[in-house]
């Protein structure tokens, strides 16, 4: 890269602990150039010349994707403006088999003869690891597509809004939650948009247009009297749309106990204005008694308990041990798997991973090892039956094909597995969140994500959440705080009871999942309807043992 602009979110509010430093790799660019696309043709004539240059040193297998990475975040705290990031990378990176064994290299040097040199690097670097491999690499067969597209289905690009419409709403947010109450407030927009050329020796020449983007803000009060503080940060959930996400319509709207949540667009400045008048009522809230509870979740906090017990668990690398960096390996190991019987969670539980789903992070037509797309169960009536896989680890658990969930954050990132949007499936017969709560004598609604702990093979777990609402006898009875719950992973989702129908269905997710070493960073949905559990045991997160 001709320059590296490395940024880290930093100072904007003891909330933002929650978002770890957020790299951002690129060439700081004019606004107006974020909206320049390059020709395919002339992509595939790059292609082309590293497919060739490496079938020359001796590669017997190659693909390669050119990438132009672009992202654009917009930063503020109270009234003012902290940073403007709209970056550029673009570079190709290039993947080989040769002699049995894996070679990358990659360059942001675009000319032929830059090139052609970066595939014989790969090739060279491919030969050496073949002297340490202990097998031959075993890749399932892919058919090529030729030339082919895709696009996300946006309506409104998020780079082509001007950043004073940008900077107008986040300054609006900040002043609704201030007048509200607050003590300090940041809002943040990210935009990211991946334009992904992929190409291999299987014949295929794919390009993909990808856009995502996630409005968030971070409200903080502080009580005078005891100079304790509360937060809520913003309900929003980072997509995979465009700036249309922001016109939220009363269809998207869902009426809770806890105030007003949405479902598949978002309106930023209503959420501060309600956020602000919640903030003050955490100050004030009943501290929670622990003992053990019936939880009824909301989506947008049950996102991030499935990101962690099912999305990571069901990694095929982690299952295997090649993984182990940021979230451990993993408890569902092969054995439990090859018993067909292995009880993962209860008889309503459906797990299914999904790279096709409309407007979420995870969602393209083909991954980075050139796969089309698709679905597939990972839980079924209760029961582990799959796992995540692409294409030199098909073969392990006796699939024909790669699953389409191989991903890399940069076209100098080599790609690797990642996992695809994981959702609960919602339940089959007419159930609401009202019907949720009033079947429950002794229990806690929970709403948004808060902070979390899991064990290393993904089993024993602790979650928080931002809202909290106590029922008592079929009703709300007032605001909690100090809330956590914990569980291991197949005692929890064996104590999911009831989950509300498709009508409740929402998406959350993560704009930021670390994986790897160097890590790496993709964005993934999880969606879920509000879903019941009985008996779990909550703790009070402000007792200290004496």
């Amino acid at each position: 890269m001709k320059r590296r602009n490395f940024i880290q979110l930093s100072g904007i509010g003891a909330a933002m602990a929650m978002i770890p430093a957020i790299p951002v790799w690129g060439t700081d660019i004019p606004i107006e150039k974020s909206l320049e696309y390059v020709d395919p043709a002339a992509k595939k004539i790059m292609a082309d010349v590293a497919l060739n240059a490496a079938r020359s040193n001796g590669a017997t297998y190659t693909d390669v994707r050119i990438g132009r990475y672009l992202n654009q975040y917009v930063i503020t705290r109270e009234d003012k403006v902290e940073n403007l990031v709209n970056t550029e990378s673009y570079g190709i990176g290039i993947r080989v088999i040769a002699n049995g064994s894996w070679g990358f290299a990659a360059t942001d040097k675009m000319d032929k003869d830059s090139i052609a040199k970066t595939a014989a690097l790969a090739v060279s670097i491919a030969k050496e690891n073949s002297r340490l491999q202990s097998e031959p690499v075993n890749l399932a067969p892919q058919k090529g597509y030729g030339e082919v597209s895709w696009k996300a289905p946006i309506q409104k690009n998020a780079f082509e809004v001007p950043i004073k419409e940008k900077v107008d709403l986040l300054l609006a947010v900040n002043d609704a939650a201030m007048k509200g109450g607050a003590d300090y407030v940041n809002s943040i927009m990210f935009m990211v948009n991946e334009q992904k050329y992929f190409a291999s020796t299987d014949n295929s020449y794919i390009d993909q247009d990808i856009h995502r983007i996630w409005p968030t803000f971070f409200i903080t009060k502080i009580d005078k009297a005891s100079g304790k503080y509360e937060t809520r940060n913003a309900l929003s959930a980072p997509m995979g749309m465009g700036y249309e996400y922001l016109d939220a319509r009363p269809q998207d709207k869902v009426k809770t106990p806890a105030g007003t949540l949405y479902k598949g667009r978002y309106d930023m400045l209503e959420d501060a204005r309600q956020g602000a008048t919640q903030v003050s009522e955490k100050i004030k809230a009943k501290s929670v008694e622990p003992g053990k509870y019936d939880l009824v979740l909301d989506p947008s906090h049950l996102s991030l308990t499935i990101h962690e017990s099912c999305g990571h668990p069901t990694e095929l690398d982690r299952v295997l041990g090649y993984e182990a960096n940021f979230a451990g390996t993993s408890f569902l190991t092969l054995d439990k798997w090859q018993t067909k019987k292995f009880d993962y969670g209860s008889g309503i539980v459906n797990m299914v991973a999904d790279k096709t789903q409309p407007g979420s992070l995870g969602a393209v037509g083909y991954d980075d090892e050139g796969v089309k797309c698709g679905k597939w169960d990972l839980v079924k009536d209760g029961i582990l039956v799959n796992y995540q896989a692409i294409r030199d680890q098909a073969h392990i658990i006796g699939l024909d094909a790669s699953q389409g969930c191989c991903y890399a954050d940069n076209w100098a990132s080599v790609q690797f597995q990642r996992m695809a949007n994981v959702s609960l499936q919602p339940g089959t017969k007419p159930l609401t969140i009202a019907d949720q709560i009033k079947n429950v004598k002794k229990g806690i609604y929970i709403v948004g994500e808060g902070s979390f702990s899991i064990d290393q093979q993904r089993y024993n777990f602790q979650f928080g959440g931002q809202l909290f609402y106590e029922i008592k006898d079929g009703k709300i009875a007032g605001m909690l705080k100090d809330v956590a719950y914990q569980a291991n992973t197949q005692e929890f989702w064996n104590s999911c009871v009831a989950i509300c129908d498709q009508s409740d269905y929402r998406l959350g997710g993560t704009f930021f999942d670390g994986k790897g070493q160097p890590g790496q960073s993709s964005a993934v949905s999880h969606g879920s309807s509000t879903a019941r559990f009985n008996g779990v045991n909550v703790i009070n997160t402000a007792r200290k043992i004496a």
